[in-house]
């Protein structure tokens, strides 16, 4: 991405330019400006004059229009009317939720403690899934026309023509990355077909619920999609193990309390898993001009890194391919474990 007289600004935020922002909107801080972890945006914890303190998220400027994060924030509140916990927005003094400064949208949150939940087992499994099913069953209420299908083309076909076009893909392995993501792409599309689709979290994992007073508050809907229930699922439980099975069963128990779900449409959590890992790594290369991406993930520019990404692509395939759509990868010839750096865009640990 050429970057912008925004895109400049935006990494160069300082906390002095942060404080003025907010403060235009009729608010008054304190000098008081705490950044928190976010690669894709920058986010930071705030103290207001009556020494409240609220977080205020500044977006990546090209990335979303003002109707596309005006839908993110519609659904948030869609979520909070439906008395599900959030992490919800704060208003402005004028009563909207999104400000804009020289080219860089923003939004304040008010801030929550917690942590993120940890040791998954079948009662929380359960419990998250009830979450879920309530969170789907506003998602299906209403639309978000502007927002991202969540499909092969916006995933990776859109992202393969642009990781050539910039020659990232080492010239000796672009034929097989191409070829393998170009597959994937297919066996996506052809296991997708059909399936109902509606706004989701799209980026519902651990490292975006927070556990606060024995509630489980949803975080961060920046990554809100149009896609199938399933992507909300998998995010959550990414094994490919027995043991993750049989939680995946607790959680689609505790859904189906709220809301139906198909069974038939675990058989795409490996397309999809296929489908955010391209994703990922034209994420990294979009974002490269950023100086805190070569410093996060200096492996990117190392040739090693994309002999793992073309075998791991053409093992997918593979995996895809032998379900032949009847279900999940044979327990009898598991798959190499994934990491939470594998799909996971501001994963902390």
């Amino acid at each position: 991405m050429k970057p912008t007289v925004s895109t400049d600004l935006f990494l160069t935020l300082t906390p002095e330019r942060v404080l003025d922002a907010v403060e235009a909107t009729g608010l008054s801080c304190n000098p008081v400006c705490q950044p928190l972890n976010s690669y894709e945006n920058r986010v930071y914890d705030i103290q207001l004059e009556d020494e409240t303190h609220v977080v205020a998220k500044f977006y990546r400027p090209q990335r979303w229009t003002r109707e596309q994060i005006l839908e993110e924030h519609r659904f948030m509140n869609d979520v909070e009317a439906a008395e599900i916990p959030l992490c919800n927005l704060r208003r402005f003094p004028d009563g909207s939720t999104l400000q804009e400064q020289d080219g860089i949208f923003y939004c304040l949150y008010d801030r929550f403690g917690g942590r993120a939940p940890q040791d998954f087992d079948h009662e929380l499994a359960e419990r998250l899934g009830m979450l879920l099913g309530r969170l789907h069953n506003v998602g299906a209420s209403g639309t978000s026309p502007s927002r991202v299908r969540l499909n092969a083309d916006t995933y990776v076909r859109a992202n393969l023509k642009w990781l050539a076009e910039n020659e990232t893909i080492p010239m000796h392995l672009e034929r097989r990355y191409l070829e393998a993501g170009n597959r994937l792409a297919d066996l996506a599309e052809e296991r997708m077909a059909g399936v109902p689709v509606f706004r989701i979290h799209g980026d519902f994992h651990a490292g975006n619920l927070l556990l606060r007073d024995g509630l489980m508050h949803v975080l961060d809907f920046d990554d809100h999609v149009v896609g199938p229930a399933v992507q909300d699922f998998w995010l959550l439980l990414q094994g490919r193990d027995q043991h993750t099975q049989s939680l995946m069963a607790s959680l689609i128990e505790g859904y189906e309390q709220f809301r139906p779900f198909d069974r038939k449409n675990l058989e795409l959590i490996e397309p999809l898993r296929a489908l955010r890992r391209i994703h990922y790594t034209a994420w990294l290369a979009r974002r490269w001009h950023d100086p805190v991406f070569p410093v996060t993930w200096p492996q990117f520019a190392e040739e090693s890194y994309w002999e793992e990404e073309v075998a791991d692509l053409e093992d997918m395939v593979i995996v895809i391919t032998r379900q032949g759509g009847h279900g999940s990868t044979p327990v009898s010839e598991p798959e190499p474990d994934l990491s939470n750096k594998d799909f996971f865009w501001d994963w902390e640990g």
